[in-house]
């Protein structure tokens, strides 16, 4: 897929974008979510989940390093969200500390990827969101 630029005016076309591009993905991809604070990275992935089969809120993991959110039916896979803001790095992480977010039997939304980590698998999409004026943005998907 070639870089696609989206502009967007508001927070639900954001999550449409999301939504959107949600059905390009399947269990075992990860999906890199780059953009300042406050751009809109955890908007994109609400939209993306929702559109997965994600029923619960969808909120920032700031605070922890990622949620897990079940689809339903429950039998398809689950849905990672990670921020990684409070990491340099992986390498001098834990082993296993991404173990229950990433793999095979899910689908894995990264907020603030460290640049180039060899701990992360290759994306299958890699999203960057910028601010524009007022509630606009500017994300450009490259895949």
């Amino acid at each position: 897929m070639p870089t696609r630029i989206v502009e967007t005016s508001e927070a639900a076309e954001t999550e449409e974008l999301g939504a959107e591009l949600a059905g390009l993905l399947r269990p075992g991809d990860l999906v890199l979510v780059r953009g300042d604070l406050g751009a809109g990275k955890t908007t994109f992935v609400r939209g993306a989940a929702r559109a997965l089969g994600v029923r619960s809120p969808v909120t920032s993991p700031t605070f922890s390093i990622g949620h897990l959110y079940r689809t339903h039916p429950p039998e398809r896979f689950d849905v990672a969200h990670l921020d990684l803001y409070r990491l340099s790095g992986l390498a001098g992480e834990e082993p296993d500390l991404l173990a229950d977010y990433l793999g095979a039997e899910r689908i894995a939304f990264v907020e603030w990827p460290p640049q180039d980590d060899p701990e992360l698998p290759a994306p299958r999409l890699v999203v960057t969101i910028h601010h524009a004026d007022g509630d606009a943005r500017r994300i450009e998907v490259q895949g």
